[in-house]
């Protein structure tokens, strides 16, 4: 029955996030807001919010098939992080507009997910550097490859946006409204020359059909405003990790908050202890159970 295998497999994810209760908890309160956010938007017809609410309850479990997949152990902070991430940028931003309604939303959630992306890109070198025999990468390369993958993930999370923006019609790279532009397009000589407009107060845009709208308070710029100003804090974010994870590395600390953004290699015998607290969770479920 794949529907059985299914619900059985997502109840023993959710038994591995139990394996720490603070985590769990974080978990189960977002949860709740999520299913409550997924019936408000089910009775408001707002299908695209229903798909996002679903989508976030999927996001939830990834962390923990990471951990039972990949036999690697996401520290709590780390984890509660990444679900307050989640929420934040798809429940509160997405769903409940927070985009729109809260200034600055977007840059601390990609500010974040700079510091986020370079943790992930620090945690996956640092496990091939430990579990090779045969090459010791040294701290500098280690937080030079992590910051790159932040870069990376953010430069191609921008061409995602760039994508369903020219494809579907959407608004992820939000537009900006600017009252001064500097363009060679405008230029009547076409030599190159830079043509300045400024204290611009109106827009006018007329389409084919003599529709005219208006742009009251400057020009809009389509989105590069909103682009570069996300890789800058994206790159803001990643410095900040690599900063930490240098250090970290550099003088060998074996504790620390930095400690709680590695990931770790789950030992055979931490992974059949970790397995059989999962059998005890479930067996204890079975056992509540009426008959």
């Amino acid at each position: 029955m794949p529907g059985r295998r299914m619900r059985r497999a997502v109840r023993r994810l959710k038994e591995r996030i139990a394996l720490n209760p603070r985590t769990f908890k974080l978990y189960s309160v977002l949860r709740v807001l999520v299913i409550v956010t997924l019936v408000r938007c089910i009775m408001t017809q707002r299908w695209e919010g229903v798909a996002i609410c679903a989508l976030v309850l999927v996001l939830f479990l990834v962390p923990a098939l990471i951990e039972d997949r990949g036999q690697l152990e996401i520290p709590p902070l780390f984890q509660n992080i990444i679900y307050i991430f989640i929420f934040a940028a798809e429940i509160l931003g997405e769903v409940d507009h927070y985009y729109v309604l809260v200034p600055g939303w977007d840059t601390v959630l990609h500010t974040i997910n700079g510091f986020l992306c370079a943790a992930v890109g620090f945690s996956l070198v640092d496990l091939l550097n430990r579990s090779s025999k045969k090459v010791s990468l040294s701290p500098v390369y280690v937080t030079l490859v992590a910051f790159c993958f932040s870069m990376t993930v953010g430069v191609m999370w921008e061409f995602v946006e760039f994508g369903f923006d020219t494809t579907l019609g959407l608004d992820m790279q939000k537009d900006t409204v600017v009252t001064s532009i500097s363009t060679v397009s405008l230029d009547p000589t076409h030599t190159g020359r830079r043509v300045r407009i400024d204290d611009i107060v109106d827009t006018a845009i007329t389409t084919a059909s003599g529709k005219t709208t208006h742009i009251h308070g400057g020009y809009l710029d389509i989105g590069i405003i909103d682009t570069m100003k996300d890789l800058l804090v994206n790159f803001v974010g990643a410095v900040a990790f690599s900063i930490i994870g240098y250090r970290h590395l550099s003088r060998g600390e074996p504790t620390g908050w930095a400690e709680g953004l590695r990931v770790t290699p789950v030992t055979p015998a931490e992974d059949r202890e970790e397995e059989r607290e999962i059998d005890l969770m479930e067996r204890k479920r079975e056992a509540g159970r009426p008959r």
